[in-house]
């Protein structure tokens, strides 16, 4: 929704919970029906849709909101995680469901870091907050971790949508982007 129609941040968040509750039901609907035989009455129709209401809330609220200390690189990474952009923080989270390992290096930037960092002042880049007040750019450790894994990080992203690139300038890590229509081409 965020890449094809250019929905606002929360609309494209909403229309995928939506998108996702609505798949639920139907697989819920179907195993009911292929264990019991029937498919079952309005009021057991009710309570699959309730519960996969529930379940995409709590899901959606745990990814928008919580980050766990041992997947940061400092604590001002927490504070940034909530100027990422929604998507992007589904994304992250998701994966910290199946790599607890995982560190992320950085989120948001101003121009000075990159001098900090002994880099050129980059005029356009997704980790600067864009017009929408997101951030659209997060990096991810690759130091002391294989290849594969790496490989299997990268991939993970790419499916979902996100642009990934890998840097080794100033430190090897991963850099995750989400399709900005404020800075188009930006990395």
């Amino acid at each position: 929704m965020h890449a094809n129609y250019e929905l606002l941040p929360w609309l494209s968040l909403a229309g995928g919970a939506t998108a996702t509750v609505i798949l639920l039901v139907l697989y819920f609907s179907f195993i009911y029906g292929k264990v019991t035989g029937k498919s079952g009455s309005k009021g057991a129709f009710q309570r699959r849709s309730a519960m996969a209401l529930i379940f995409v809330i709590g899901y959606c609220l745990h990814g928008l909101f919580v980050l766990n200390a041992t997947n940061i690189k400092n604590k001002n990474i927490q504070k940034e995680y909530r100027s990422l952009h929604p998507i992007m923080r589904m994304g992250v989270s998701t994966i910290l469901f199946l790599d607890k390992s995982l560190i992320i290096t950085d989120a948001q930037r101003v121009p000075e870091d990159y001098r900090v960092m002994g880099l050129k002042t980059k005029r356009r880049s997704l980790h600067y907050q864009q017009l929408n007040g997101f951030v659209h750019a997060v990096d991810i450790r690759t130091n002391d971790r294989t290849n594969f894994r790496n490989f299997l990080i990268k991939s993970y992203f790419s499916l979902m949508g996100f642009n990934t690139l890998r840097h080794v300038g100033t430190d090897d890590h991963l850099h995750i982007s989400l399709k900005s229509f404020d800075s188009p081409g930006a990395i």
